[in-house]
């Protein structure tokens, strides 16, 4: 009788959740945990060896200075994965925290080798996402250091702006708290420059949802 082949990741979008039969061989191989919302999953400067593969929820990854300043790095939703920076025993980052109620499968370094052995697809999957995800660090670092705080708000709202329906809408419901943490500003700067786009007739927000209601200007 010839064995069942593994399902293979091959051409799978290094960008896109993963599919749902992955998330569920990834499960089976690790323990299924559900953590409440401001649950820290993995604290800066940790040594740890778990991959958490996230079924449910969203969590938000983040440095911090000693003074207690957070800086965004992203947010993952299902179908996606943090940790894997730490599977090669080097301490952990960043932190890593849930913003709402999340189900992660928690893999180990030795329970992810074996699951990379049976899907070796995976192995290019990752090392793509690796890739992808140094990219936009750099592409994050150089705007933190070349652009002024309403160039990195206009950035990260192009960024974000989906079509719907002829519009450009920010999905994430972001507040001027979580805007402020992830372009590195403060709040009161990212009210001010909201405020005055607002005036400008560029954005409209409605229940914490952003709309580009025209191109924004290149420097204000």
């Amino acid at each position: 009788m010839t064995p069942p082949v593994a399902p293979t990741l091959a051409g799978i979008d290094p960008l896109a959740p993963l599919h749902d039969q992955t998330l569920r061989n990834i499960a089976a191989s690790g323990v299924v945990r559900t953590f409440p919302r401001n649950s820290i999953l993995i604290n800066e400067g940790d040594v740890g060896d778990a991959l958490y593969v996230i079924l449910s929820g969203r969590v938000k990854v983040y440095a911090s200075n000693e003074a207690g300043r957070e800086f965004v790095i992203d947010f993952h939703g299902p179908g996606e994965y943090v940790g894997e920076m730490s599977l090669d025993g080097a301490p952990r980052s960043a932190s890593v925290m849930t913003v709402e109620p999340t189900t992660c499968a928690v893999v180990n370094r030795a329970q992810f080798r074996d699951f990379i052995l049976v899907h070796p697809d995976f192995a290019m999957h990752l090392i793509e996402k690796l890739i992808h995800r140094v990219r936009v660090t750099t592409s994050n670092l150089k705007s933190l250091a070349l652009s002024d705080v309403y160039g990195r708000l206009a950035r990260l709202l192009n960024a974000l702006a989906q079509e719907v329906d002829g519009r450009l809408v920010v999905p994430e419901k972001l507040t001027q708290q979580e805007i402020a943490d992830r372009v590195g500003a403060s709040r009161d700067m990212i009210g001010k420059l909201m405020k005055d786009l607002i005036g400008g007739g560029y954005l409209v927000v409605e229940d914490r949802t952003i709309t580009i209601l025209k191109k924004l200007p290149t420097g204000w």
